[in-house]
């Protein structure tokens, strides 16, 4: 079930929450909704479901407009951060309310309704559990089970609100590998709300990222993080090292600090010149290209990597910087606080005052 938003506008009293917001979303796709508090992407997921109703704009469910449908008509499955399981019923009851409740004429058999229950606490790996109540579940449980239940009611199009918002970082990752499977074998239309820059890489199909009710990029995660068309992205998608400056006779300059550009670079003066951490090396002397001095203010071992937090010398940078180095280069380095180090950049991503989109830069081959 593909899903069409045309210049949808919304307002609570004069705060105009989403601006002429347009977006198709393809059948059988897992969709992320991308932003920071206050961004509009849980009131379009409202507005989507019906649960709230846009002040301008068509909703189009397959080409068929869905903008005045209630939301019990909409064949929609919304799962909820929170969960908004019933605490007097057991597990198998909250996943059969939704067919109890549906008109008698629609309603199916009890014998169908425990048959179809039973399905989906097997599909979900949670069987065991359906004479519990939602007080005996853990978290990553209860999602489960709010899920089923609004799988129970076979929506055409499934709905979630940060699903895993609410649960520590394990079952977080857990939890999306599960969905992921399950939408796979399942291929259901689905959208679904988050904050969490690794969230949505990992498990959109597409992501849609959104700013103070305007969308900022639409893209699969690898073209989204390889190629962001604002600035807004680059920040929002992790860590950024920033380097201000004027472009002055072929270099940006700021401080004792400069970088070389690649010949054909334009004379614009103010810039910004956009580094990721895994784009930048450090040495103990300056490159021939870059003149980057920086101090080591702290050293994390975190995971796969050590991520090394580092301050400008003798410049001056709206952050501190973070580069990432091997467990093997940091054995043989054994780099310490304190220590002066300099930056080395391969890749970066120069805005001037006026452009709207990066032009990328490469150093690689000098």
């Amino acid at each position: 079930m593909s899903i069409r938003l045309e210049c949808i506008n919304k307002y609570f009293g004069q705060f105009q929450a989403l601006k002429d917001v347009s977006l198709d979303i393809p059948d059988g796709q897992l969709t992320g909704l991308l932003g920071p508090s206050g961004s509009g992407k849980t009131t379009l997921l409202r507005i989507i479901a019906g649960l709230e109703t846009a002040e301008q704009g068509r909703i189009l469910f397959h080409d068929e407009d869905v903008t005045n449908l209630h939301v019990r008509d909409r064949r929609v499955g919304f799962v909820f951060q929170h969960y908004a399981l019933f605490r007097h019923m057991t597990v198998a009851q909250n996943i059969a309310f939704g067919l109890e409740v549906m008109p008698r004429a629609q309603r199916p058999a009890p014998a169908v309704i425990r048959k179809q229950v039973a399905d989906l606490l097997e599909m979900v790996q949670l069987q065991h559990l359906a004479a519990r109540y939602p007080a005996q579940l853990s978290g990553g449980q209860k999602q489960r089970i709010a899920l089923a239940r609004a799988l129970a009611m076979k929506p055409e199009i499934l709905l979630l609100d940060e699903p895993f918002g609410a649960l520590d970082a394990k079952v977080r990752k857990d939890l999306r590998r599960w969905l992921r499977a399950l939408h796979d074998e399942l291929h259901f239309t689905s959208v679904f709300v988050t904050h969490d820059q690794e969230e949505a890489l990992e498990l959109s199909d597409r992501v849609v990222v959104m700013s103070a009710g305007k969308i900022e990029q639409v893209d699969n995660p690898q073209a989204l993080y390889a190629e962001p068309e604002s600035r807004f992205v680059f920040d929002f998608l992790g860590h950024v090292n920033v380097l201000n400056g004027q472009l002055d006779a072929g270099r940006v300059v700021q401080g004792e600090a400069w970088v070389q550009m690649p010949a054909g670079v334009g004379c614009a003066e103010e810039v910004q010149l956009y580094l990721r951490p895994h784009e930048v090396r450090l040495q103990d002397c300056p490159a021939t290209h870059a003149h980057l001095p920086l101090r080591i203010e702290s050293i994390s071992l975190i995971g796969a990597e050590v991520r090394l937090e580092l301050a400008p010398c003798g410049w001056a940078s709206p952050e501190p910087w973070e580069v990432g180095i091997s467990h093997v280069e940091f054995n043989r380095w054994q780099p310490q606080r304190g220590d002066r180090c300099y930056a080395v950049p391969d890749v970066g991503h120069l805005f001037d005052v006026q452009q709207t989109h990066p032009r990328t830069l490469s150093w690689v081959d000098e």
